[in-house]
This record gives structure tokens, C-alpha cells and sequence, in this order.
């Protein structure tokens, strides 16, 4: 018998929409100023630990391998099936992204729209989507 956390995969993935919602306003309206790119930062880290947060409950929860890294978060949730393949190729490089926003910040370049700004939207809203129906599911309702 497996313990899934579905509350707190629900309140993570909540997040999502409004994670996309800010993405795509600021894809649409970039101009490069020091606001931007803070909020651009800021939207690409939560939803970096949205994933691996999300990820994260889905191990523990169903009692897959021990992950050694946030990309192996993504390689065995990818593994087990819970996403098809293209949203784990977006989701492993923006989790990649985690070091350059958390630790290097400092030389991340603000005044600039990173490509993943404009294409994880669609992606998060997929890798929502998929997480949602993997645990119905596992698991029914």
C-alpha cells in the first residue's frame, strides 16, 4: 500500500497556472528592466522546486528509487512513467537552471528573456496535467 501525499502535490502543482500566467506576461511584454528580471527569476526557481517538490512526493510516495540529484528526480519520475518524454527534456534543463538562479545569481544575466521563459508554460501546464493523471491512476479517485 502505497502513501501519497496528494495534498501537498495538489497545493504544489495549484501554483502552476499562475507560474505560467506570469511567464507568459512576461514573454509578451519583456523590455529587459530590473523588475523583469527579477519576476523572471523568480518564476523560473518556483517552478524549479515545484517540479522537484512535486517529484519529490512522487518518489517517497510511491516508493521508487532514491534520488541522487534534482536531475535524478526527474530521470526516475520520467522512468516511472508519470511524464512523456518531451516534457522531460524541458523540465531536465530547467532544473539544471536551479545552481545558475540559486548560487550564481549574481552573474545570472537579468536584463535578458532566457528561452525557457517563453516555452515552459505549455510544459508546466502538461507536466500538471500528466502528474495529475498518474496518480489517478496509481491510485483511483
Amino acid at each position: 500500500m502505497y502513501y501519497v501525499n496528494r495534498e501537498q502535490i495538489s497545493v504544489r502543482l495549484a501554483v502552476i497556472p499562475d507560474v505560467a500566467g506570469a511567464m507568459r506576461a512576461l514573454s509578451q511584454q519583456w523590455r529587459g528592466e530590473l523588475l523583469q528580471g527579477l519576476a523572471q527569476e523568480r518564476a523560473l526557481h518556483l517552478a524549479i522546486e515545484i517540479v522537484t517538490d512535486v517529484g519529490s512526493y512522487i518518489i517517497d510516495g510511491f516508493i521508487m528509487r532514491d534520488a541522487s540529484s534534482y536531475e535524478d528526480i526527474i530521470d526516475i519520475i520520467a522512468e516511472e512513467g508519470v511524464f512523456p518524454g518531451e516534457v522531460k527534456e524541458a523540465v531536465m534543463e530547467l532544473v539544471k537552471l536551479r545552481k545558475p538562479l540559486v548560487q550564481d545569481y549574481f552573474a545570472w544575466p537579468a536584463g535578458e528573456l532566457h528561452p525557457l521563459t517563453i516555452a515552459l508554460p505549455d510544459v508546466l501546464e502538461q507536466f500538471k496535467r500528466s502528474v495529475e493523471a498518474y496518480v489517478l491512476q496509481e491510485l483511483g479517485s
